[in-house]
């Protein structure tokens, strides 16, 4: 149970749950410090005591975040936090927090019964482009199935839960541990049921049966347990997805039976392969498999039940010790020859696949992002859209870049994606700006350390008289308080000299003088002098301060009695 509201590392504030799974709860959230929604996925309880697991579990969050797709769930941030089980207890629950996808899990369409063809291709091909890119990126997902596949409103494909997978596996010692936190073995390749390694076929597999369930709205094998389940995956051929359903073209039958292989040199060897078999079968072609085969098996070798005509012949020439000996030389010297020759032969094979790998691999179809950075957000766009890719502006303070001009791009520059992938732009706002914070009647050390708190920096210090404000206190900042400047701008203060300047007012009036005096705080007291020879009421004739005093100073000016 995780109380609502509450903050995990001090950063991500819990919201409402969204989600439960075999192996985690996933709740709602918001980053404070960046204040954008995000999605947290709090990992059960039975993982917390498995240590293997979660340093697993780091390594491979830290790995899964530098993807960065548009068909990838980000990754943005993994720990520990100490957290209550339904039991009342408190542990170290691991988390993950990621990128925030509106929409709903391909688990939850398929429901309501079979997909279309065309529909099921679609979302299919984006699956692979996901795919694609990780295996690239040397990840292999391991465990590819629809509630980790996430649809937008808008029809957007995200693959999500990179990297959880393999940490568990890693931590947990049989089929049964693993299929108890995975979910479900109907998605599990014939590889992970036998206990063996897996690679990147091993995602393709996984991907076959979810096209074979989009297809068909049920997956291939069905049991009572996992175990039952994982058996035929190893030994039974599954039904073609027209026997299911009968609107699945013969082109896309083969598709989904190639990638449904027992034997993963049989299947399609990369993501790139898969899916444009996929967009052959779904125009209608047939897919002819029998000249990828030979190219395939000089690559991974033959199958386990199958041998080649050089393989034979040495077997042959190990196992028949009753030659009768006809030649000149002796039988090892053409051991040695059809040896050297098959060498000679993988050589060359070797040489003509490393020359073509770059052509034949990446497909035509593939996009390569430019580099945008310093363009306007118009010219970034126009450049994405005659590539036939989407841009997303996203605006973002710099210090740097100019408003209006591109910062970087999401994937980045160089990255290959397909037509219509969205490609973000980061778009200057300018520099930061924040408001001039009121420093009024603070001292100029508390002044000081308000405005480089708020971002900015002190400049010239104009001391000047005032009656009131004491001294060393701020009078008024230029630009002045509350206005909004950059962040960093230098701020001038006027800060006061705690004096007062008095002025002569001898020959001025009783009156105006005490007036004069009063507005500048002063204590004045009246003095007559009777040895002078002007009336009384006359101007002041003298006075006991002038110039600059200290604040609140006592003066006496003097006028005659007559």
């Amino acid at each position: 149970m995780i109380n609502a509201r509450r903050i995990l590392a001090g950063r991500y504030e819990v919201g409402e749950l969204i989600g439960t799974g075999g192996m985690s709860t996933v709740f709602r959230g918001t980053d404070t410090k960046l204040g954008r929604p995000v999605a947290i996925k709090i990992l059960k309880a039975a993982l917390a005591n498995d240590t293997a697991f979660r340093e697993r579990f780091r390594q491979e969050a830290q790995s899964a975040s530098r993807m960065a797709h548009p068909t990838i769930v980000r990754i943005f941030d993994a720990g520990e936090d100490l957290m209550q089980t339904p039991e009342g207890s408190e542990v170290m629950l691991p988390f993950i927090v990621m990128e925030y996808v509106e929409g709903q899990n391909l688990r939850e369409i398929i429901s309501s019964g079979p997909l279309g063809v065309e529909e099921s291709c679609r979302i299919i091909e984006s699956v692979l482009t996901a795919l694609e890119y990780s295996h690239r990126a040397g990840v292999v997902h391991r465990d590819i199935k629809p509630a980790n596949i996430m649809i937008t409103p808008s029809g957007q494909i995200k693959v999500m839960d990179f990297g959880i997978a393999r940490a568990i596996s890693d931590s947990s010692s049989t089929v049964a541990q693993t299929t108890a936190i995975l979910g479900t073995a109907a998605y599990f390749s014939p590889e992970q049921a036998k206990g063996e390694t897996v690679d990147t076929r091993t995602d393709l597999y996984s991907a076959g049966i979810v096209l074979y369930e989009m297809l068909t709205g049920a997956v291939p094998f069905n049991g009572d347990t996992a175990v039952s389940v994982a058996y035929q995956h190893v030994s039974e051929p599954p039904l073609p997805p027209s026997t299911r359903n009968s609107a699945v073209p013969e082109s896309l039958d083969r598709v989904v039976m190639r990638a449904l292989a027992k034997d993963r040199t049989q299947r399609f060897q990369t993501a790139t392969e898969f899916r444009e078999y996929v967009k052959l079968s779904s125009s209608g072609s047939v897919p002819d498999f029998h000249a990828a085969n030979d190219l395939e098996e000089s690559i991974f070798g033959t199958s386990a039940d199958q041998l080649s005509e050089s393989e034979l012949a040495l077997k042959q020439l190990a196992e028949n010790t009753s030659v009768v000996r006809t030649q000149n030389r002796p039988p090892v010297m053409w051991m040695w020859t059809a040896i050297l020759s098959i060498g000679v032969i993988i050589v060359a094979v070797t040489f003509w696949l490393l020359t073509i790998t770059p052509r034949e691999i990446i497909p035509d179809s593939t996009r390569i992002v430019p580099n945008l950075s310093g363009q306007t957000q118009e010219q970034a766009t126009e450049a994405l859209n005659e590539l036939e890719l989407l841009a997303q502006p996203v605006t973002e303070e710099s210090d740097t870049v100019e408003a209006g001009k591109v910062i970087r791009t999401e994937p980045d520059a160089e990255t290959r994606v397909s037509p219509r992938d969205v490609i973000r732009l980061y778009v200057s706002s300018g520099k930061a700006t924040a408001s001039v914070p009121d420093t009024s009647r603070m001292t100029l050390e508390q002044a000081t350390q308000t405005l480089e708190t708020a971002g900015f920096r002190v400049g010239t210090i104009n001391r000047v008289d005032d009656p009131v404000i004491p001294t060393d206190n701020l009078i008024s900042t230029d630009p002045e308080i509350g206005a909004t400047a950059t962040v960093g701008t230098v701020i001038r203060l006027t800060i006061s000299t705690g004096s007062v300047s008095i002025p002569d007012v001898t020959g001025q009036g009783i009156t105006a003088a005490r007036d004069l005096l009063n507005n500048l705080r002063l204590t004045v007291e009246l003095s007559a002098k009777r040895d002078c020879s002007q009336e009384t009421g006359s101007p002041v004739v003298a006075q006991s301060l002038v110039g600059q005093q200290p604040q609140s100073s006592r003066i006496t000016i003097f006028y005659c009695s007559g």
